[in-house]
């Protein structure tokens, strides 16, 4: 390697570029170890296998031959010189190179992304307020109405009234678009909620105030983004008929709604039992509301460049994860992966967000000499089997099985970062009123 002309360039922050000068003794080395290999393995009419002359097996594989020591040596010099410098590429490397030429020296040059050094700063003595959420009786009474959902029936409206935002409806609809029904914009017996959304702008607001029985024409414009291009921007006259009309009634909260419950004796046990995980609950969310400042400041003090590669790679993750969670919807498989990869630039300031926040604690953490130990990730597994009811082996064979095994060891990384953070922090403790603002 002693004779091999190496130059090393910044390019930027989070992209460097290796120039290689490989002497051609090493070259004309590698081309002949390359024809020796092809030589074993070639077979020419006339001649036996591994008898070949080097000059017909240059007659016949000099493309081949130039083209496989160019890879060997980039690959091989590259990939030492990371190694020896210690340097760890986070993307494939862009190759420019020259071609072979005979007693010529072989140039080329490999630019990569890095993970950006720098010193991180601002993170002892923050400034931060924390809260201390107060539960109040309306939270208590939210939560109590989201259980009573979980145990609400569907009853037929039996009065002749308008149709209301959250009342079911079984509908037939017929959309026409030029002159012609398809049939994506056709249904029979179609169960929707009124006010879910489910529909185009538009749709659902104008069915508001029919009556069962009654038909009607409505004119809804498709959103120019939408999925299916050939109704994008465009106005759809429907002809739409309410069959039916039912609403959601909910359970009174009495001693008799205990029955629906084997670990409750009363009510008051119900409140609270509800009332301990809305506490819960309330500290979790002041934690994670103390750790999003923290990070915001942390994001203002270290305006750090991010590798690109780094960006595209968490814009995929919450792509996929946009993907999976339509289809959990029932979206079918075709509509979601269009929809998922029109968010592409949407997700980008949120994806490079994430990507500046894991790289700023990850460079805090090392700066601090943060580490978890196996010990430390089993011991967290068997607090979660625990706390959820899971068996601890299952559960640990689990995360080793999907590879979830380091994300939660990064996990336990950061929270280290942030005990930390919050120890050397000047924390003014305020008070918060309810869990949810718009709870009124």
């Amino acid at each position: 390697m002693s004779s091999v002309a190496i130059k090393m360039e910044e390019l930027s922050a989070v992209k460097k570029k290796l120039s290689f000068g490989i002497p051609w003794s090493e070259v004309k080395e590698e081309l002949d170890s390359v024809y020796r290999d092809i030589g074993k393995k070639a077979k020419l009419k006339g001649f036996r296998p591994g008898k070949i002359p080097r000059k017909v097996i240059e007659l016949y594989f000099k493309e081949q031959a130039e083209s496989d020591t160019i890879t060997n040596i980039i690959n091989k010099y590259y990939w030492q010189e990371l190694e020896d410098k210690g340097i760890t590429a986070i993307s494939k490397p862009e190759i420019t190179q020259e071609e072979l030429k005979e007693n010529v020296d072989f140039s080329f040059t490999a630019s990569f992304e890095t993970e950006p050094q720098f010193e991180p700063k601002g993170y002892k003595g923050i400034e931060v307020e924390k809260e201390t959420i107060l539960i109040t009786d309306k939270d208590l009474e939210h939560r109590l109405t989201e259980i009573r959902q979980m145990y609400a029936t569907m009853e037929e409206v039996k009065e002749e009234r308008p149709v209301i935002n959250g009342d079911f409806v079984t509908i037939d609809f017929a959309g026409s678009l030029n002159g012609e029904s398809p049939n994506e914009l056709k249904a029979e017996n179609y169960f929707l909620e009124l006010g879910s959304q489910r529909f185009i702008p538009g749709f659902e607001e104008q069915i508001v105030g029919m009556k069962s029985g009654e038909k009607k024409s409505i004119n809804v414009t498709f959103p120019e983004d939408y999925q299916e291009k050939k109704f994008a921007g465009k106005e759809v006259s429907f002809a739409i008929e309410i069959k039916n009309i039912k609403e959601k009634k909910l359970p009174e909260v009495d001693e008799s709604f205990i029955k629906n419950f084997d670990r409750y004796n009363s009510l008051e046990d119900l409140k609270k039992d509800v009332l301990k995980s809305l506490e819960e609950e309330g500290k979790k969310l002041a934690e994670s509301n103390l750790q999003e400042n923290i990070m915001q400041i942390l994001l203002k003090e270290n305006d750090i460049e991010v590798p690109p590669t780094l960006v595209e790679r968490q814009i995929y993750y919450m792509m996929a994860d946009t993907h999976k969670r339509m289809t959990s919807a029932g979206m079918d498989e075709k509509n979601a992966a269009e929809l998922s990869f029109k968010m592409h630039d949407k997700f980008k300031e949120e994806a490079t967000k994430i990507v500046k926040s894991f790289l700023i604690l990850k460079t805090i953490a090392q700066k601090e000499s943060f580490t978890v130990e196996e010990s430390e990730i089993d011991k967290h597994i068997a607090d979660l089997a625990e706390k959820h009811g899971r068996d601890y082996q299952l559960l640990k064979s689990a995360y080793e099985k999907e590879d979830r095994r380091d994300g939660l060891k990064a996990e336990l990384v950061q929270k280290k970062v942030f005990d930390f953070i919050e120890q050397h922090a000047n924390i003014k403790p305020v008070e918060k009123t309810g869990m949810n603002p718009e709870v009124k």
